[in-house]
This record gives C-alpha cells, sequence and structure tokens, in this order.
C-alpha cells in the first residue's frame, strides 16, 4: 500500500471572496473541521503514515498551526513563488519522494475515493501516472477524459460535447521519477499542462474509475452543497 502522500494546497480560491481573503481555501471549514483535516482523515483510513502539504508562503502560518491538529504526520513545504500543480514538485521535491508511488491531490475537494483500488488499478497496468476518475451529471464544466480501455487518450477541457462522463477527481498516483523526465524551462509547471499530455500519448497515462463522494469546494454553492450532505465514509 502507498504510505506517503502529497496534498496541493496552493491556488487564490477566487471565487470563494471573501472568505479567502481570510483563511486559505483548503482551510475552509465544512461541518465544523478544514478540508485538509478531511483528507488527513481519509488517508490515515486508507494506511498512508505521511503527508507533504505544498502551500503557498502567503499562508505558510496557517498550514504550519494546522499540521500540528493533523491525525497523521505532516511536512510543510513552502513555495517562494506560485509554481503552480507541479512545479515545486519537479524542482525541489522529486528526491524527497523517494522510489515508490506516492498519492497526489488538490487540497480543495473532498473525496472519499478507495484508495486501495486506486493503488492496486496502478500497480497492475504498471504506469507512470494514474487519475483517479469519477462520473458527473455535468462533465462539460470540468476536464473530460477520453478513454482508450484503462488508459487516458486525452482530456477535453470543458467541452460543449463531452466523450464521456469521467472527469478527474485532483487525485493522482505518481511514480517519482517520472518527475525528472519534464522540462524545467520554467519555473510554474502544471500537472494537466505539461506532464499529462505527453504520459497520455506514449500510453503511460492511467485513468481508473472510482466511486465514493466527492465534492468540489471551490464556488460558495458547491462549498454550501459539500456542507450539507458530506457524510464521512467509515
Amino acid at each position: 500500500m502507498i504510505k506517503r502522500a502529497v496534498i496541493l494546497a496552493g491556488g487564490e480560491g477566487s471565487r470563494l471572496r471573501p472568505i479567502t481573503l481570510e483563511i486559505p481555501k483548503p482551510l475552509v471549514p465544512v461541518q465544523g473541521l478544514p478540508i485538509l483535516t478531511w483528507q488527513a482523515r481519509w488517508f490515515a483510513r486508507h494506511g498512508v503514515e505521511r503527508l507533504l502539504v505544498v502551500a503557498p508562503k502567503k499562508w505558510a502560518a496557517a498550514f504550519q498551526n494546522w499540521a500540528t491538529t493533523s491525525p497523521i504526520p505532516v511536512d510543510v513545504w513552502i513555495e517562494p513563488e506560485a509554481m503552480g500543480t507541479l512545479g515545486a514538485l519537479v524542482h525541489h521535491l522529486g528526491k524527497e519522494l523517494g522510489d515508490e508511488p506516492v498519492f497526489v491531490t488538490n487540497g480543495d475537494e473532498l473525496k472519499g475515493l478507495d484508495l486501495a483500488h486506486l493503488s492496486a488499478f496502478h500497480a497492475e497496468h504498471k504506469l507512470a501516472a494514474t487519475v483517479a476518475l469519477i462520473r458527473v451529471p455535468n462533465p462539460q464544466d470540468y476536464g473530460v477524459a477520453e478513454m482508450d480501455e484503462q488508459r487516458i487518450k486525452r482530456f477535453h477541457e470543458k467541452p460543449a460535447v463531452p466523450p464521456s462522463t469521467l472527469i478527474s477527481s485532483g487525485l493522482y498516483v505518481i511514480e517519482p521519477d517520472v518527475l525528472a523526465e519534464v522540462v524545467k524551462d520554467k519555473t510554474f509547471l502544471m500537472f494537466e499542462k505539461d506532464l499529462f499530455p505527453r504520459l497520455a500519448e506514449e500510453g503511460r497515462l492511467g485513468g481508473c474509475a472510482l466511486d465514493g463522494p466527492w465534492y468540489d469546494c471551490g464556488t460558495m454553492e458547491r462549498w454550501e452543497k459539500a456542507i450539507k450532505e458530506w457524510i464521512e465514509p467509515v
């Protein structure tokens, strides 16, 4: 089982203002607990032993304070500047991740997906990276996966006519050595633009459809929905 997870806790949270003028989006509460606390509990239930939170410099103190309350040990790495979802991992943290696969997740979504199934899928198909996919009724609002059996051919960003109802849940399994393949000609790097398209072309990007609760808390409406509906899996 995978023992380490990375939580990407950057982003401005502009659609949740003015809340996010005072608190970073991953620490916004849902039913009395920060989103990150729900995530840490989720990882702990699936055997993850250590978290690495990549956080923006602006909110360094807030994330370091939160780490003292986490149910599993946390290392907080502060970005010196905005580096995208991938930049810190490529430029600074690749060696720290070791040589075993790791979970990587966005820090602003509530998830109760089956990490054991995702880990087993990734290992079985011997992939460089695997994206956890979920089915949603409104795929046109997200990046939609076009599949070739268990592999992702490409993502279509907010397509008018979606090729499927499967979207990225913002959760991945990554082989750390693949980070060394990313061209380091810029600081700001994104999984969606600077790694996944090439892996898809090479047939090395998996897509694993999962069931379970998933809430995108990126807007006031979606955050309210999460507050009303969230039930933590046991």
